[in-house]
């Protein structure tokens, strides 16, 4: 389990995060969300120690990161696919990889072929598609067999295919028990991934709760009702309190309304309905509406990073697993 508390993390006078508090839960795949800017890249990277905290601490089952002999069998990450030095095969990085953490090797051809690039093994990481780096840097992340695993746009670069592979084995180590964190800006593809949310805005927590919570809680819902009998409907309605509002295409909408009241009452009075269906905000909606006053940066500008954002995950990892060694 991954546990932050009053996570802070400063750039001089900027504050990126500030008094993160939340778990990250076993056994579903929890999205994290935030407008950019919002500290999600900041967060994980303090996650897996490549970034120090102001103040407060986060762990991993209990430690931190920097305290795990073999990290790789406790979490793996996928936070920079390009993190991977152009002149090795996909093979030798994974080998590499494995034996700092003591994999047995036989590992590594298993997770080869487990996100498809067993026939491009040799082929030196230069000469790999924006798809097939993303496949390796997700191999470097199931490598130790962790029972964490979190990944930043996890579906980048990948084609259809490969995007509804990631989904399920999202999903499928999830259901394994796994603890599973995942940020993506995709807001349709994380709708269909993530069974929990954390959203933050600003560096601070705007949302810790359940997919179907955090859309109730941020959107409007109606019920939508299509009829040929117009005049009749709108009489039952508003004879019963309710306040019907003109819809798309000739439909009605009644507000927070309830189905199975709104066919019982539609069937007294002998309206025939064309349609009766819910209508619920979709998560992006959702999202837009939590978000609003959080972010940071608008269209048209250029928004400057914080000192240290931009280095890839594999030279930090690399150069601490330098000073573990020494």
């Amino acid at each position: 389990m991954i546990e932050l508390h009053q996570l802070t993390k400063r750039y001089g006078e900027k504050t990126a995060v500030q008094d993160l508090t939340f778990q990250v839960p076993q056994g579903v795949v929890t999205g994290f969300l935030g407008p950019n800017g919002a500290g999600k890249s900041t967060t994980m990277r303090m996650i897996l120690d490549l970034d120090r905290p102001s103040s407060g601490r986060v762990t991993i089952d209990g430690k931190r990161y920097g305290q795990l002999q073999e990290p790789l069998k406790y979490i793996g990450a996928l936070l920079e696919a390009k993190a991977v030095h152009p002149g090795r095969t996909a093979y030798d990085h994974l080998l590499w990889l494995a034996q700092s953490n003591r994999i047995p090797k036989q590992r590594v051809d298993r997770v080869l072929e487990l996100v498809g690039l067993a026939s491009v093994a040799k082929k030196r990481a230069r000469g790999f598609s924006l798809g097939m780096g993303q496949r390796l840097g997700i191999a470097s992340a199931l490598l130790g067999d962790p029972e964490i695993l979190m990944f930043d746009e996890p579906v980048n670069g990948l084609d259809p295919e490969g995007i509804l592979w990631i989904r399920n084995l999202m999903k499928g180590l999830a259901a394994e028990g796994r603890t599973v964190f995942v940020s993506s800006h995709l807001m349709s593809e994380m709708a269909l991934t993530a069974d929990h949310l954390v959203v933050i805005g600003r560096g601070r927590l705007l949302a810790d709760l359940s997919m179907a919570e955090f859309i109730k809680q941020n959107s409007r819902s109606a019920v939508r009702i299509r009829t040929p009998h117009v005049e009749q409907l709108l009489d039952a309605l508003r004879g019963a309190g309710l306040q019907p509002q003109s819809g798309p295409d000739g439909t009605w909408e009644i507000e927070d309304g309830d189905p199975a009241f709104l066919g019982d009452l539609a069937a007294r009075h002998g309206v025939t309905l064309h349609e009766l269906s819910p209508q619920q905000a979709s998560l992006e909606e959702a999202f837009m509406q939590m978000t609003a006053d959080s972010v940071e940066y608008q269209t048209g500008g250029g928004a400057p990073q914080p000192p240290g954002t931009d280095i890839a995950w594999g030279e930090g990892w690399q150069h601490r697993q330098q000073r573990r060694e020494n």
